[in-house]
């Protein structure tokens, strides 16, 4: 059936990773091959610095040229690939930056749609009479907290040496008011003396007397 109408069944174009992949593939074998033909140009070279010129040294010889001619071509395969990879993944690079710079387009572009749809709602107007209301408000506020702040009964204008003289006058008394009533009378006659008594002094006879006791008495 597939013979006479065909397939439809279609195989996948290789994406460029995949040719990066078996282009590595193809240097990984690339570089096996040139091992081993440096580990037979080795090999020639002891050989021959043991031999004497003659035919079976020239025999070797000839191998020797033959072996790095392969490891030239080789090498030169190898270089191509190598280029090609770096220039398959430079474009890789570049899809990646293009893709993701084109999907960052996209995501400003919903975005800038999305901030006109939503400004459209916004009512300028609206917004700046709601602003002179807030303004009304807190001056209103402000008024109050003056008002409920003022003091009652206290007449604005006070003479503060009136009051100097009257907060001393408090002071005194509450020193007074702190003193015990039994310490204020220290130092008072009591009430049944007229006069203070007066201490008398010494005299030169109380003085004369006072010795000759003392005398008599030893």
């Amino acid at each position: 059936m597939n013979r006479i109408f065909g397939t439809t069944n279609k195989k996948p174009k290789p994406t460029l990773q995949d040719a990066i992949v078996a282009t590595d593939t193809r240097i990984a074998g690339i570089e096996v091959k040139i091992k081993k033909l440096d580990g037979e140009l080795s090999r020639y070279k002891e050989q021959m610095a043991k031999m004497k010129n003659g035919p079976g040294k020239n025999a070797i010889q000839s191998r020797a040229i033959q072996t790095l001619k392969q490891k030239r071509m080789y090498e030169s395969q190898l270089a191509g690939l190598q280029q090609q990879t770096f220039n398959m993944e430079s474009a890789a690079m570049t899809t990646d930056n293009l893709r993701n710079t084109m999907a960052t387009v996209d995501a400003m572009q919903t975005a800038n749609k999305e901030l006109r749809r939503q400004y459209g709602k916004v009512d300028i107007d609206k917004i700046e009479s709601v602003h002179y209301d807030m303004e009304d408000l807190l001056e209103q506020a402000n008024e109050i907290q003056e008002m409920m702040g003022r003091s009652y009964g206290v007449p604005e204008e006070v003479d503060e040496a009136e009051l100097e003289a009257e907060l001393e006058a408090l002071s005194a008394q509450l020193e007074e008011d702190e003193t015990p009533s039994y310490l204020q009378d220290v130092g008072r006659a009591p009430d049944f003396i007229d006069e203070p008594p007066v201490e008398e002094s010494a005299t030169p006879a109380k003085l004369e007397a006072a010795k000759t006791t003392a005398y008599s008495a030893s």
